[in-house]
């Protein structure tokens, strides 16, 4: 690398669709859905559920939840995203280029590293915004990414940052801005509620194939066979979280969300532990939703609107939506330095 040359920084969100309408949800659906890495299953198989089940029915539905999020200025993911980018190229300075690409629609990976390409970046650090490390969003990412990168002429050197769930910065800005919001709301109990994903990818990802989902305990610790284990990740971070904040372990539980029918997905699930908690006597509900590092339809509908709409049906009190991380001073702080530590 030239000492002259930029460093090239590329943060990827997963997607967003371009709008509200229909057609646009449908496209993103059709992309984002046809990707082997998300619907691991055989190619005829995949085409048959998502254009005989999924594409004729899912869209409308999602653009009914997409219009209840979206701002005058667009999607909530972009929006939060591209101030991420600004906030930490103040803090990297002039020896770095940002740029957002989506895994899925646009901004895309061909135009973020089109962007930093002709800034003359000829060294690129690759950032896929998902704390725990699943193969359907940070392995989809990275290789998109590498192909992108690997088509070029003169192929830029490329680092990767697979994860970053148990990564002090993040941990710290997650604890931090959690904090502010539980200590004015004061709740009963808090759900650490993560993006679910099928057992099947969970096993596929076992470095051992016998570990995973094993036993209960079997994401108690992170091991060398489960070091790749989304489940396990989620639940060290949870674990992280809970003891800055000073938890007791009774009063927080890890749950999945987001799942498809057809296929066993990672438990428990957040929809079901609700009635339970009610049930206990909770009132004053809390959720964080820790896999997610900028506010999208899956928190702000499917837990801020639903989610709480759910709660108010079980007779709960009260329902807190912990913020993600969006664009905060620490969240910009902490991928600075993993920017830095990956350059």
């Amino acid at each position: 690398m030239s000492g002259t040359s930029p460093i090239g920084v590329l943060l990827i969100q997963l997607g967003t669709p371009k709008s509200t309408e229909v057609r646009d949800v449908r496209a993103y659906l059709r992309e984002f859905l046809g990707d082997p890495r998300v619907l691991d299953m055989a190619a005829p198989a995949r085409a048959l559920l998502l254009n005989a089940i999924i594409l004729p029915f899912r869209p409308r539905k999602s653009a009914h939840a997409y219009r209840q999020i979206w701002t005058e200025a667009g999607s909530p993911l972009t929006l939060h995203t591209e101030e991420l980018a600004r906030e930490v190229a103040e803090r990297l300075g002039a020896g770095y280029r940002l740029a957002v690409g989506m895994r899925y629609q646009e901004p895309s990976l061909e135009s973020a590293v089109d962007q930093l390409m002709e800034q003359g970046c000829d060294r690129l650090v690759v950032l896929p915004l998902f704390p725990q490390y699943s193969s359907a969003a940070t392995g989809s990412a990275l290789e998109a990414a590498k192909t992108e990168t690997g088509r070029r002429w003169n192929v830029p050197e490329v680092s990767t940052v697979n994860w970053f769930y148990d990564d002090e910065g993040f941990l710290a800005a997650l604890s931090e801005s959690a904090r502010s919001h539980l200590e004015e709301f004061d709740p009963d109990h808090v759900v650490f509620s993560y993006h679910g994903l099928p057992e099947s990818q969970i096993r596929k990802g076992d470095l051992s194939g016998s570990w995973c989902l094993s036993e209960a305990s079997c994401c108690d610790s992170i091991e060398e066979v489960n070091r790749f284990c989304y489940r396990a990740h989620s639940f060290a971070t949870t674990r992280a979280v809970a003891s800055r904040l000073g938890l007791a372990e009774d009063s927080y539980s890890t749950t999945f969300q987001s799942r498809l029918a057809g296929q066993k997905w990672i438990e428990p699930y957040t929809d079901l532990l609700l009635p339970r908690l009610a049930e206990a006597g909770v009132q004053r509900l809390a959720v964080l939703t820790p896999s997610f590092t900028a506010d999208c339809l899956e928190t702000l509908e499917e837990i801020g609107i639903r989610g709480r709409a759910q709660w108010q049906e079980l007779g709960g009190a009260d329902f807190l939506l912990v913020p993600c991380l969006n664009a905060s001073p620490e969240w910009a702080d902490a991928v600075a330095d993993m920017v830095r530590s990956a350059s």
